[in-house]
């Protein structure tokens, strides 16, 4: 992480759903700087999910259950503030487009938050053209949400959340429904939402290959609690981490580990194919 102030602070926070026994998030501490793109790991039941709701303040407002600590987002305590003033900031994407659409056609689809807040017909209007066209809907606005593809409504999520005009776009499992073509367009569009409008990105994702690719950092959740935050070329460099945990890292660093594990060592680790590739060539004329 970068040197500068934090724009989303978890400062020791434990959160327990209303009749849990477990807590989902055990004294967890983190800081995101403004327009980091990070990547949220972890097994099944880790608390990535909870993470990700933390961050609007649908946990705890709308889940309810207990909570100690505070996450604070550009300095707002979300325990003090409203999931609706919340939205102002935060838009979140889910695992299932299909939840979070139901209107007739993609336009009022992205107009309809826009809408609820009370603002003015053509800034709605500006506000969602502009937001498929960051997307590349442009040419489906009278289209029903029902006949698009898969990555095309996971991207119909993403443009009704830019509508909001967010700071902070967070995806929970966001591709997890995808095929790679769907998920390749929905990494492609947040990719470009980060590098060319600075939005800051928390995505809680399996997609290892990606997040070899398109993250600044990783984060890694364990049974609720922080146990790895680094790059993602230091995160699936460990091997013991990655013994202690079953997260998907990318297919070329597993390859790398299964190497070193055998005695054979890459020049530098690689995390994308095109360093693998580079790497394995390298060993393959160095053994020639």
């Amino acid at each position: 992480m970068s040197g500068r102030e934090p724009y989303i602070l978890f400062d020791d926070v434990s959160y327990r759903y209303p009749n849990a026994k477990q807590y989902s998030l055990r004294h967890l501490g983190a800081a995101i700087s403004k327009g980091e793109f990070i990547g949220v790991l972890g097994e099944n039941g880790a608390g990535k999910s909870t993470f990700c709701q933390a961050l609007n303040g649908v946990v705890p407002h709308s889940r309810g259950g207990w909570m100690h600590g505070e996450v604070v987002v550009d300095g707002l305590r979300t325990s003090e503030t409203s999931v609706a003033e919340l939205s102002r900031r935060v838009g979140i994407v889910l695992d299932d487009p299909e939840s979070q659409l139901f209107t007739t056609s993609v336009l009022s689809e992205v107009a309809f938050g826009p809408e609820n807040l009370g603002i003015e017909p053509n800034e709605i209007l500006r506000r969602a053209r502009q937001a498929l066209d960051v997307v590349h809907l442009s040419d489906r606005e009278e289209c029903p949400p029902s006949i698009l593809s898969g990555g095309q409504k996971q991207r119909l999520a993403i443009a009704a959340a830019l509508a909001m005009n967010p700071d902070v776009l967070v995806l929970d499992e966001a591709t997890s429904q995808l095929d790679p073509v769907g998920t390749h367009e929905v990494f492609s569009v947040v990719r470009a939402l980060n590098q060319r409008h600075g939005m800051t990105i928390v995505m809680a994702t399996n997609k290892g290959n990606e997040v070899a690719e398109f993250c600044d950092r990783v984060l890694v959740l364990h049974e609720g609690e922080m146990i790895a935050d680094g790059r993602p070329r230091d995160v699936f460099a460990d091997a013991e981490l990655l013994k202690r945990v079953m997260i998907r890292t990318s297919q070329v660093s597993r390859l790398a580990i299964f190497l070193a594990e055998r005695g054979i060592s890459l020049s530098a680790f690689p995390i994308t194919l095109d360093e693998g590739r580079r790497e394995v060539r390298q060993l393959i004329e160095g053994a020639m």
